[in-house]
């Protein structure tokens, strides 16, 4: 199959760009990066520009205008660039094992989502990280805290369950039929919170499983200080009525970017 790598970010190319480096020394290259860019500065697309050169992978830039905290749209406007069958998604302020990619086609099933974990680094690690530009990890590297979630095996432990809810937006992997499907992200979703555990709980409700993923797919999520969460009680409502209502369409979503 067609593998999309999906790549959010937001006005951090130095996370950024070790997200790539590490993306781009898979075991099993994606066969394209989509970026969606929700608004980040000149210094961002530079950075961009330059990793294409680097390699033979496709590498778009998705972009649209700084209007304040938009990754459901955002990531709309990515999944209108992908090519692929499937569609790996990840933040941009994650490092990937250098298996990443290839233990997610390995996990991939017909009616199922997955939903990766992430271990966290330190403030401290993620700094010299960043200045130093260094991406390789191990269970065992200083600063790794959920060390359980770094540990890779040659298996995954997977489960299935019918739930939507704690999902992680930073590793996640679908086909990208089942997101058009449910029309994609909410785009009435514009600020921090619940934007992907409501797609998820979409996808449910259209009769998909979750497949929880665990030593498998590892990512490392660097340190940075928490997103406002001002509006966090609204999305929890909007999720909480998708749940209720069994809802398996957004009336605002990946049709209805651009008027397509």
């Amino acid at each position: 199959m067609k593998v999309s790598l999906v790549i959010s970010t937001y006005n951090w190319p130095e996370a950024l760009e070790l997200c790539l480096m590490s993306a781009l020394s898979q075991t099993r290259l994606p066969d394209e990066i989509v970026i969606a860019d929700d608004g980040s500065k000149e210094e961002t697309r530079l950075l961009i520009e330059t990793y294409k050169s680097k390699t033979k992978v496709p590498v778009l830039h998705v972009w649209h205008e700084d209007l304040g905290f938009r990754l459901a749209m955002i990531r709309n406007r990515a999944l209108q660039a992908v090519t692929g069958d499937y569609v790996i998604q990840v933040d941009g302020d994650v490092i990937l094992n250098r298996h990443f990619v290839a233990d997610h086609i390995s996990v991939a099933e017909r009616g199922c989502f997955i939903r990766g974990t992430r271990a966290c680094l330190s403030e401290e690690v993620s700094k010299d990280l960043l200045q130093k530009k260094k991406y390789s990890l191990t269970p065992f590297s200083k600063g790794v805290r959920r060390r359980f979630n770094a540990t890779r095996l040659p298996f995954a432990f997977a489960r299935t369950e019918s739930n939507g809810s704690k999902v992680k937006g930073c590793n996640m992997a679908f086909w990208k039929e089942d997101l058009i499907k449910v029309n994609g992200y909410n785009n009435q979703l514009q600020g921090w919170g619940h934007e992907d555990e409501e797609l998820c709980w979409r996808l449910i409700n259209l009769g998909l499983k979750k497949k929880i993923v665990k030593m498998h797919a590892v990512v490392y999520h660097l340190h940075h200080k928490l997103t406002s969460r001002e509006l966090e009680d609204q999305h929890h409502a909007a999720l909480n009525r998708c749940i209720q209502e069994r809802v398996t369409y957004a009336e605002d979503g990946f049709a209805q970017i651009n008027g397509i």
